[in-house]
């Protein structure tokens, strides 16, 4: 089957259009790995391939080679002969790197029993921009499950310490003081409690100035066993948002 599929794409008339011709680009480009291509058996398939290898290959030039290496070794490429694909995209370095556009359509139409190829390009800013929109269509619907926010959370309560303090002020409104509240920090952060040793006066002052401003009546010699003493402690490494909508900050 695919030595006829082979045949067929050698006979293809190129349609012909002004500039460069990417139709006939790709049909140059497919030729080495048609007989390698597996588990594909129309036409279209194949097709469909090659403008997958061609445009992964023009992302290569586009962003960092860790990103890059981290992308065509994840799970998107399972199934997708991935060996192969990485011998295509360096042939595409090689032998079209200053053929730049990404192959976003095409089409065959069959004429006089004679298969001809077209295809619609796009510059890489246009095709960037495409798909940076796509990508935050895809996230606002994604499910709860892939919602991971790449931060950790310190969630801090008041203790009875700190409760005895805030009631020197304002003895009738403590219900405030029985809710928690939640820090997002960098998840880069790899020993949290260490981190918190060093950190904890940021958050400290904080929660005192949230309660009450005159700074003078705060406690002065603040350190981290009176942050113990002031507040429970939990740390979290796994936030998840069940919500479709962005998270949005107010300053």
């Amino acid at each position: 089957m695919i030595r006829k599929i082979y045949s067929s794409l050698e006979k293809s008339k190129i349609r012909k259009n002004e500039g460069v011709k990417y139709s006939e680009l790709l049909h140059k480009f497919l030729e080495p790995f048609i007989h390698q291509i597996k588990g594909l058996e129309s036409e279209e398939e194949i097709i469909e391939f090659g403008i997958f290898a061609w445009n992964t290959g023009n992302l290569k030039s586009l962003i960092p080679k860790h990103e890059f290496d981290k992308a065509i070794n994840s799970n998107e490429f399972k199934g997708l002969e991935r060996d192969l694909v990485k011998r295509m995209i360096d042939y595409k370095e090689s032998h079209f790197k200053h053929f730049t556009n990404f192959i976003v359509e095409y089409e065959i139409e069959e004429r006089n029993e004679e298969s001809i190829l077209s295809v619609i390009t796009q510059d890489q800013m246009s095709y960037l921009e495409m798909m940076v929109k796509q990508d935050e269509i895809k996230n606002s619907q994604n499910d709860f499950s892939t919602n991971y926010i790449n931060r950790r959370a310190i969630i801090l309560k008041p203790k009875q310490p700190f409760i005895d303090w805030y009631a020197r002020f304002d003895p009738d409104d403590l219900e405030e003081l029985k809710e928690t509240r939640t820090y997002l920090v960098s998840e880069e952060i790899r020993d949290l409690d260490e981190w918190l040793k060093k950190k904890f006066d940021k958050f400290f002052t904080f929660e005192l100035e949230s309660f009450h401003d005159n700074k003078k009546e705060w406690p002065q010699r603040r350190n981290y066993k009176m942050f113990q003493e002031w507040f429970h402690i939990d740390i979290s490494i796994m936030i998840y948002d069940f919500e479709n909508k962005p998270v949005s900050k107010s300053i």
